[in-house]
């Protein structure tokens, strides 16, 4: 089955442009965020498509944070934004902020004034949802359509002397309130709102709206392909409208299937309400679809930027299923991870006829899928170890291949072990297991002749180090929160995040630094969490070993 994609119809758009000289040839897209959040996973692929095309045609892209709700925007969301990009391994050739272009769309506006192509709305809120009509039914005029040109520009430029409370007025664009297009039914331009912005202050008490002032921007950035979300759809008339009727530079918006993932939300207002309500500890929570929260959950930017390029560019919306995501991260690590052993849930083994007081240091490979330059590590090995509570079975079941009574195990890197004996509480767990080992069968050196089918991981005890591991699961508990009756918090995962204070790790990792990527043998992919400190290590889980989305990919490639 091949895997190789044609063009995405995107690229088939840009390229066609460039072959025909449109702009020159030139190619400039844009990356328009509202810092009124932190980025998720969805905003990922639109990075990656508008950074990607540019790139890819010898362009550029532009950074431009859309800050005209000053209400819910942040200096704290712009530099975690920037953070985020930068660390996705993009480079933006300008910083631009709608806020930037301020005093020009207000010129903008005063234009389409003067061409009784927009005039002041005295109506309320409820008064203008209710003369849109319905999509089968017409809109109705406002009053205050036919105000005069002199009219309108006095109450305009009132409005921005801050003369008139919030709501009491608002600028409409004279379009057709009959237009089976609800956006174009005389949309909102500017509205009053007495709020200090992060960026302009006290300069402002009217801010232009979204559909205002997107076109706008786009124009005078001179951005060539304006990529947008596909429910940006409707909007596009409205955004070719605006442009045409001042005549200014053409920009053209397109628009692609957002990216939805099954298992979590994407409404960067849900999240929010994660946050404020501590549901999660914060937007970096390693359970939140967040780009910081997956990059302190252990995932790399290489691996979503391979996701991003395999569910590829699509006009139809559809849920991406999270195993796919896992998959991409899986295989990144797998590539640069370091392996190492972790006893998570330990039972002490003493080995009968290992020598007392000898410590041995044996070899371990680092990396296999990285062959010679991966390297090895020392790991020591002494005569009590700990081993996982799960690898022992007081009495075996047909094809048990771990340690139990009279059962040989080989244990990683090191020896093959015989049980001999165990040792249990007054409430009947296992409190001690004795072995014996066959000094002939070191890893690496056998010469004992056994075969055992089993091999399992383990910490020298006397070098263990204690360890905390966080093993996160999926935030939700269905597949589509957002589809679901009722409160869509209702559906949390209330097994999200399991805390293992009984860990214990190899002393290689006493070492490990915040963002350092591991793989636990037999366990999974782990990455060192930013609260750990010299004293404590923690540990995310960033994936389990597990791989069912490819085991599925071999099933449809069969078939």
């Amino acid at each position: 089955m091949s895997t190789e994609k044609g063009p995405n119809f995107l690229e088939e758009v840009v390229s066609e442009d460039v072959k025909n000289g449109k702009h020159g040839g030139r190619v400039l897209t844009r990356f328009p965020p509202e810092p009124n959040g932190y980025l998720h996973i969805g905003h990922s692929k639109s990075i990656c498509l508008n950074f990607g095309l540019a790139k890819q045609f010898g362009g550029k892209t532009n950074l431009r944070f859309d800050d005209t709700n000053p209400e819910t925007e942040e200096t704290e969301y712009v530099e975690s934004i920037k953070e985020d990009i930068k660390w996705l391994g993009f480079t933006w050739a300008n910083e631009f902020y709608a806020s930037d272009y301020f005093d020009k769309l207000y010129e903008f506006a005063v234009t389409l004034i003067k061409k009784q192509l927009a005039y002041v709305d005295d109506s309320t809120a409820e008064q203008i949802a209710a003369s849109k009509g319905t999509p089968t039914e017409p809109g109705k005029d406002s009053p205050f359509r036919n105000r005069n040109v002199e009219e309108n520009l006095d109450l305009f430029e009132r409005m921005r002397k801050g003369e008139f409370k919030d709501g009491e007025k608002v600028l409409r664009a004279k379009v057709d309130m009959a237009s089976p297009n609800m956006y174009l039914r005389d949309p909102l331009m500017y509205r009053i709102k007495h709020v200090a912005h992060h960026r302009t202050k006290d300069k402002w008490c009217i801010y232009p709206m979204y559909d205002f002032a997107h076109g706008q921007s786009d124009s005078i950035e001179e951005i060539t392909h304006s990529i947008c979300t596909l429910e940006f759809e409707v909007h596009r008339p409205l955004y070719e409208w605006f442009i045409e009727k001042l005549g200014i530079f053409p920009s053209h918006q397109y628009e692609f299937a957002r990216l939805n993932l099954n298992y979590t939300v994407m409404s960067k207002r849900k999240l929010l309400q994660l946050v404020n309500e501590k549901h999660v500890s914060g937007w970096d929570d390693p359970r939140m679809p967040t780009i910081c929260g997956l990059r302190r959950r252990g995932y790399t930017p290489e691996s979503i930027r391979d996701f991003c390029d395999v569910i590829g560019v699509a006009r139809r919306e559809n849920i991406i299923d999270v195993e796919l995501l896992e998959h991409c991260v899986r295989k990144d690590l797998n590539k640069i991870s370091n392996r190492v052993m972790v006893v998570m849930d330990p039972v002490k083994v003493i080995i009968d006829n290992y020598p007392e007081g000898k410590t041995e240091m044996l070899p371990a490979e680092n990396n296999p899928e990285t062959g010679e330059n991966g390297g090895t590590r020392e790991i020591p090995f002494s005569k009590e170890i700990f081993i996982e509570r799960g690898d022992f079975m007081e009495v075996p079941v047909k094809k048990y291949f771990r340690l139990g009574p009279g059962l040989m195990v080989r244990l990683k890197h090191a020896y093959i072990l015989k049980c001999e004996s165990f040792k249990k509480d007054e409430k009947g767990n296992i409190t001690e297991i004795h072995c014996t080992y066959f000094p002939e069968s070191k890893s690496g050196s056998d010469t004992s002749g056994i075969s055992v089918k089993g091999t399992i991981h383990w910490v020298s005890a006397a070098q263990a180090v204690s360890v905390e591991v966080r093993l996160y699961d999926r935030l939700f508990k269905v597949e589509n929160p957002q589809a679901e009756e009722g409160d869509f918090k209702s559906y949390l995962n209330e097994k999200s995040l399991e805390i293992i204070t009984t860990a214990l790790a190899e002393p290689c990792l006493k070492n490990a630094k915040p963002l350092d990527k591991f793989q636990f043998i037999r366990k999974g992919y782990f990455c060192v969490d930013k609260d750990s400190t010299s004293g404590e290590i923690i540990f995310n889980r960033t994936v389990a070993l597990k791989d069912g989305w490819s085991k599925e990919q071999q099933k449809k490639s069969i078939s």
